[in-house]
């Protein structure tokens, strides 16, 4: 059974914590999940290491601020910047020493990308691997929802005028009965040409949980991240990127920037699938994982890069209102 823990962070946010496994473990693999979704989504991933690794990789996995089980958060911290410096801190807590890999799916692998950018040192004393699972580095310059070119612009309209009414909702979640009459959409946004009930019902149940504030306030800084040249900087630390191919969030052309940037990267494309890889395609994900993971253990325990010289880390700001390529190959 996971070990639940709870960090505070410094602006009074605490964030639901899971550990698996023990805390001197060869090395540690933290999950972060998606925006609008929480742990539970890496739950097939959870077994999966366990079953394979036992006590040799410990698992953590945490809600993001204004998700899951973590508690809500003051509007102008909506930001990818401050899940960089909050992935940060859950490192220094909860996985003080030792090597870690880091695994995030869309907006976590996005955190990811922050966390490296504003924590070069940090990142480069800890990190033995990543797996970016159906995300990007660019923002919403691929993000055209599998539509045409002008109803995309349409949809993106709506969604960021949307998504700066939410933001102003504060810690209210989404009402169960919206949810049940949005479910076809979800599906259709999420998921690509076969899909589980008990996905849908899972991926329903987290939105549920998550704060109109984190559903909204995010937006912003989700479409305006651009990381390709902190992804160009991290050297050769090894690292998987997975897309599905009916990916309408982040589609193929995401992930192989992400590749191209960082060429130690093994890409992966997987056909029919769409954004939740990690349930549509558990044994792609899974294998992605345990290959990194294989290779962080057979690595002895220094640094998995030189440390980067980067600027010091921008403030948080208050976010404004909406208005060489990597190995390829493609899943079976």
């Amino acid at each position: 059974m996971p070990e639940h823990l709870e960090v505070r962070l410094s602006d009074g946010v605490r964030l639901h914590v899971a550990a698996t496994g023990p805390v001197d473990a060869e090395v540690t693999a933290v999950l972060l999940h998606g925006w609008t979704l929480d742990g539970r989504s890496w739950h097939r991933q959870l077994a999966a290491l366990r079953a394979r690794y036992g006590d040799r990789v410990r698992v953590v996995t945490y809600d993001a601020r204004g998700h899951g089980r973590s508690s809500c958060m003051a509007l102008r911290t909506a930001t990818l910047a401050q899940l960089g410096d909050d992935l940060a801190a859950v490192l220094d807590e909860v996985v003080p020493h030792g090597k870690v890999v880091l695994v995030g799916h869309s907006l976590g692998g996005m955190t990811v990308m922050e966390y490296a950018h504003r924590h070069p040192a940090h990142f480069a004393a800890r990190t033995a691997g990543l797996v970016f699972v159906s995300t990007t580095a660019e923002g919403h310059t691929h993000t055209g929802y599998g539509l045409s070119p002008r109803i995309a612009r349409l949809i993106r309209l709506a969604e960021t005028t949307g998504a700066g009414m939410l933001a102003r909702c504060g810690a209210w979640r989404p009402p169960h009965a919206l949810l049940r009459a949005l479910r076809p959409s979800i599906r259709w946004m999420l998921f690509g040409d076969r899909c589980d009930p008990a996905d849908i019902r899972l991926v329903t149940s987290a939105v549920a949980h998550a704060s109109l504030r984190s559903i909204g306030g995010f937006r912003a800084s989700i479409g305006a991240q651009h990381r390709l040249d902190t992804l160009a900087a991290l050297g050769r630390v090894p690292a998987a990127a997975l897309v599905g191919d009916r990916d309408r969030l982040t589609p193929p052309p995401c992930a192989e920037s992400i590749a191209a940037a960082l060429p130690s990267t093994e890409l992966t494309v997987c056909p029919g699938a769409g954004h939740m890889l990690m349930m549509e395609r558990p044994d792609e994900v899974n294998a992605a994982l345990a290959a990194v993971l294989d290779r962080a253990l057979a690595r002895p325990a220094t640094p998995a890069a030189e440390p980067v010289a980067e600027p010091v880390a921008e403030p948080v700001a208050e976010p404004v209102a909406p208005g060489g390529a990597g190995r390829a190959r493609e899943a079976a």
